[in-house]
């Protein structure tokens, strides 16, 4: 299970590297290749709330299994795309297994491990979790510099396949079921609204917050999710119990998540519109410069999870994220002239602090759940860090564009005769704006680390009457 979630989330991260090749074999726009990304949030977004029904009515053998032929039947239409209409339906096949996958892992972890314990086991899941982005940036770089791109996804096909069979041979079944039906009113209330959300708040970052559709995207989602979470809690057997949120520990560390989750979008937004866009550095370039403080982070993470089990969360989140913020400062003097070292060494920080914090938190919220509502706790935790990603882009993206706006004036208004050319001040403004949204990402990460004092060790609660 842990490799069948290692292979979703690399294919996650191969399309942002890949982006401007496919917009070039396509050709089309930025913002139609952006779907590729964009479409891939909204499905994943839209079906993790469903995992929680879905742990609930099916074994965990049926639910992985399936998502393996889900995701290889993504995979191959993709490897055959002769049009981005097809690849594009290939990726949300895809997204449809990541939404599966990565819920049912938790919950199987919470489920076979108790809670003296889940810190290891959370930590090992990690190493495999965290090292998928890490290797997905550079490997694709280095496959788009030699192969043609259909590659990325031929490539995956033999793994996957072995995954399937293993999963038939080996795996078991470690939930209890039962035969509640599927709540279809609550299904459609939970598509329409958080998709509405999400795709509301992807393209705000784009199109702007004043854009009609995105003002109509946000209000239909917003009124949606309010009809849903009535609907969850008058209902008998809820669709996603929300009586996890009664608990308090759980609920802290969900915002705590959500709130870093904006901050960790920095280096999957800024840093490579920084270093591809305003410096020039090659796909492979970028890609290598991240791949040594992603391996730290995954390599860290079971040592992290034995720490957990022992100390609990409370120092190791205050401690990642008092890392997070000092090195995220480091990002806030860029110029055209930082080194490539330099650079290095501040994002291997960012990823340190990281890996000191973002297990812990989420085991430690789950820790404090019932067994009977882990399956819904870990879809409440996923759908939050979800939405607060779309969030966190559209919010950097806004603070970039606007900063960057302001800097080109300020640089215009001030150059005179001797100013350099326009690329040069676009170049300059640019950096400008990069660093100031920076800057932004430490004063939302202040109040998760303000948060973070309050996370207690707490024992799990007993079964719900």
């Amino acid at each position: 299970m842990i490799l069948g979630a290692f292979f979703t989330i690399f294919n996650q991260t191969t399309m942002t590297i890949a982006l401007p090749t496919l917009m070039e074999d396509f050709q089309i726009e930025a913002s139609t290749g952006q779907w590729l990304t964009t479409g891939y949030m909204l499905v994943n977004g839209v079906l993790i709330p469903v995992t929680g029904f879905l742990m609930k009515r099916f074994t965990t053998r049926q639910l992985f299994l399936t998502s393996m032929f889900i995701f290889l039947a993504g995979t191959l239409v993709s490897a055959v795309a002769t049009t981005f209409p097809i690849l594009l339906t290939g990726r949300l096949i895809q997204a449809a297994s990541t939404g599966i996958t990565m819920p049912l892992l938790m919950n199987v972890v919470l489920t076979l491990f108790p809670p003296h314990k889940r810190g290891t086991a959370m930590g090992t899941v990690g190493l495999a979790i965290i090292f998928a982005p890490a290797v997905g940036p550079t490997l694709t770089g280095y496959v788009l510099d030699v192969y043609p791109w259909k590659i990325l996804f031929y490539g995956l096909i033999p793994f996957i396949i072995a995954l399937i069979i293993c999963g038939f041979i080996f795996l078991k079944n470690v939930s209890e079921t039962d035969q509640s039906k599927l709540d279809f009113i609550s299904l459609v209330l939970s598509t329409i609204g958080f998709g509405g959300l999400l795709y509301g708040f992807s393209e705000a970052g784009t199109e702007g917050w004043s854009n009609r559709e995105v003002i109509l995207s946000l209000t239909i989602g917003v009124l949606v999710i309010g009809l849903f979470t009535w609907r969850q809690l008058v209902s008998s057997k809820p669709f996603l119990d929300l009586r996890a949120f009664k608990y308090p520990m759980f609920s802290l560390t969900t915002i705590i998540n959500s709130i870093i989750t904006m901050v960790m979008y920095a280096d999957m937004i800024l840093l490579p519109l920084y270093l591809q866009n305003a410096r020039g550095f090659t796909a492979l370039e970028a890609g290598v410069l991240m791949f040594p403080g992603a391996l730290l982070m995954g390599l860290l993470s079971p040592v992290v999870g034995k720490l957990f089990d022992r100390f609990g969360a409370k120092w190791l989140s205050v401690i990642g994220i008092t890392i997070i913020l000092v090195t995220t400062y480091g990002f806030t003097t860029l110029t055209d002239a930082t080194s490539y070292q330099y650079l290095i060494w501040m994002y291997a920080g960012r990823r340190i602090g990281m890996a000191l914090f973002l297990m812990p938190i989420q085991t430690a919220g789950l820790n404090q759940l019932p067994a009977s509502l882990h399956a819904h706790g870990t879809a409440i935790s996923n759908t939050a860090r979800q939405v607060a990603g779309a969030i966190g882009t559209s919010l950097l993206v806004t603070i970039m564009t606007n900063r960057t706006k302001s800097h080109f004036e300020e640089i215009i208004a001030g150059a005179g005769t001797n100013g350099g050319t326009k690329a040069q001040m676009v170049m300059e403004a640019s950096i400008q704006g990069i660093n100031d949204t920076y800057f932004a990402i430490i004063i939302i990460g202040i109040i998760s680390l303000l948060l973070s004092f309050f996370i207690k060790r707490v024992e799990q609660a007993p079964e719900i009457q």
